[in-house]
This record gives C-alpha cells, sequence and structure tokens, in this order.
C-alpha cells in the first residue's frame, strides 16, 4: 500500500514540473492589481498581497483542522488507564 502511495506522488510532482508558465500562473486579480500597483509607484513591495494571499489560504486548513479534531475527539473517547 505505501508502494503505490509513492508511485502517486512521484507522478503527481513530476505531472505538475511538467506543465507550461501559463498553467502556474496566479490569479487574474492578484496579477492585475500587482501590474497596476507597479506603473503607480516604482518602489512597490508585494509582501501586503502575498500576506492576503497566506491569510486567505490559511484559513480553510485552520476550519478543517479544527472540525477533524472535533470529530476525532466525539467518535474516540477517552479510555481509562488502569
Amino acid at each position: 500500500m505505501k508502494k503505490t502511495g509513492l508511485v502517486v506522488l512521484s507522478l503527481v510532482v513530476l505531472l505538475s514540473s511538467l506543465l507550461p508558465l501559463a498553467a502556474r500562473a496566479q490569479c487574474v486579480m492578484c496579477k492585475s492589481q500587482v501590474e497596476a500597483a507597479r506603473a503607480e509607484n516604482d518602489d512597490f513591495s508585494p509582501a501586503g498581497l502575498n500576506k492576503g494571499i497566506v491569510y486567505m489560504m490559511a484559513i480553510p486548513y485552520i476550519l478543517m483542522g479544527a472540525i477533524g479534531y472535533a470529530w476525532y475527539r466525539r467518535t474516540h473517547p477517552k479510555q481509562d488507564k488502569v
């Protein structure tokens, strides 16, 4: 079973590295915001935009982790050790 998982993971990594650069592009809204900010300001730093993207990316993982933990605790009650 572990060998199958390793083969699938290797296949996914290989296929994702073969994708053209256009497939790895960011979303249209982020790209347009960066281009507009660079046109207006020469010393534009995308740090704020990057932090916003990380924040939006982290929230679903945190919520799913909390739901998963609550589900686990509810379905696996504590067992007394004697």
